[in-house]
């Protein structure tokens, strides 16, 4: 009986260690396959998860309140984080430029990720001035390349004949936004803006009923010019620009904008100095300076002056096209800039100060909803900075933006058309 005890626990033991062995050997085949890059970046993923886990966890465990059982396959911590990572903006942003194709998104996208429009007085990280000058030769080099003089002259008689032609009808499939709309703040500015992350913007700021009551009209009977048009940026060029010939940059698009206006009963005078060259280099360290030196003592010499418009083109990855067709033409887009003065870090800067933020505001939004209406989707969102940009010369001062170094002379000069028209609805209801 003894001997038949100790066998049996001896057969007890064995089928133990052999179940134990079949265990582990099993679970090691399942958790490694002898891969070992594998099994360390299945390790990575496994710690990135949880960390992401806990980061979410730790920022809005509010969210929970609000779980629900999405189905077969969805955990808790995966819809925990989905749902923390859609609040952030930027990743809103993103996957709509993925999901969406957008144009307008992807531009801004690429705008916020690199520091926003870089104002040449601006400084990066490094305290290092802004390369804008190469960036300026590398465009003027491609032209050269891409474009012979045969090509220019064919493209400069089709302006010629654009010229002639009257500005497209205005879409009537338009937007047009109620007051009950325009009055909740995260839907205007959610709808309407881009906020660079160098400063901050508050319901105040953007009171639509304020902005909307304020007189934006200009007196067409005033004796001398009305309206003022130059170019801090002079040499902005597009990617059939010809080096050395103005009427083919931002200068030449600005003579064509002061046509359209004059022919439309403004007096319109049209400055063309140059602010970004010196001994025949682009340098735009001072160019904002420069500009409002002049242009202050043209608004002293011209008390008739009632709006101040600079115009520019803006700078976007070379893959980006700015463009819309309206009319059957197409048309480079544009977007209206204002500066508050004020930076995230540090609040106002006194020594930019700009009596005219809310008139500037006011201007900027009542044109981009009269854009919303006559031409949708022509106007990109309003972007809004921390600097002035020589916004303060005029209550109707405008820093306009239209298109990029990737559209052709030809869709800048269609711009002109629909936008003359819409100055001229706000400036002359």
């Amino acid at each position: 009986m003894e001997r038949f005890s100790r066998l049996w626990n001896w057969i007890v033991w064995l089928l133990f260690f052999l179940v134990g062995f079949y265990i582990v050997f099993t679970g090691g085949q399942r958790f490694w396959s002898g891969d070992l890059p594998g099994l360390i970046r299945d390790g990575k993923n496994s710690m990135q998860r949880v960390c992401e886990q806990e980061f979410a966890r730790c920022l809005y465990p509010g969210l929970f309140l609000e779980y629900t059982e999405e189905g077969e396959g969805a955990s808790l911590s995966d819809w925990y984080i989905e749902r923390v990572m859609a609040m952030h903006p930027l990743y809103r942003l993103l996957q709509g430029t993925c999901q969406g194709g957008s144009v307008e998104n992807a531009s801004t996208y690429e705008m916020l990720i690199t520091g926003g429009v870089h104002d040449e007085n601006e400084l990066d990280e490094t305290g290092q001035e802004y390369d804008m000058e190469t960036l300026a030769q590398v465009e003027n080099e491609r032209a050269v390349e891409q474009k012979s003089e045969e090509e220019q002259k064919g493209k400069e008689e089709t302006a010629a004949e654009s010229e002639a032609e009257e500005a497209p009808a205005a879409v009537s499939a338009g937007t047009i936004y109620n007051m009950e709309e325009l009055s909740d703040f995260d839907f205007l500015f959610s709808t309407f803006y881009t906020v660079d992350k160098t400063t901050t913007v508050t319901p105040e700021d953007l009171n639509a009923e304020a902005l909307l009551s304020k007189d934006m009209t200009i007196d067409k009977d005033v004796e001398g010019p009305q309206i003022l048009i130059y170019h801090t940026h002079s040499q902005e060029g597009f990617v059939d620009s010809v080096p050395g010939d103005n009427s083919t940059t931002i200068v030449g698009v600005g003579e064509y904008l002061t046509q359209l206006l004059q022919e439309k009963g403004y007096e319109v005078m049209h400055v063309t100095s140059v602010y970004d060259l010196v001994d025949g280099k682009l340098d735009r360290n001072e160019a904002y300076s420069k500009a409002q030196k002049e242009i202050s003592a043209i608004l002293e010499e011209y008390p008739s002056i009632q709006s101040v418009i600079d115009l520019h083109r803006d700078g976007v990855a070379e893959g980006t096209r700015l463009v819309t067709e309206i009319g059957g033409k197409t048309m480079a887009r544009f977007m209206f800039f204002n500066g508050l003065s004020r930076t995230k870090k540090n609040g106002p800067i006194d020594y930019l100060y700009n009596p005219y933020i809310q008139d500037n505001l006011a201007l900027t939004l009542q044109l981009k909803l009269m854009s919303e209406q006559y031409y949708p989707g022509l106007a990109r969102n309003i972007y809004l900075r921390s600097l002035r940009y020589n916004l303060h010369l005029s209550d109707k001062a405008l820093l306009i933006e239209v298109g990029a170094q990737t559209n052709t002379l030809q869709e800048m000069l269609n711009t002109m058309e629909p936008l003359s028209d819409l100055l001229d609805k706000v400036f002359d209801p």
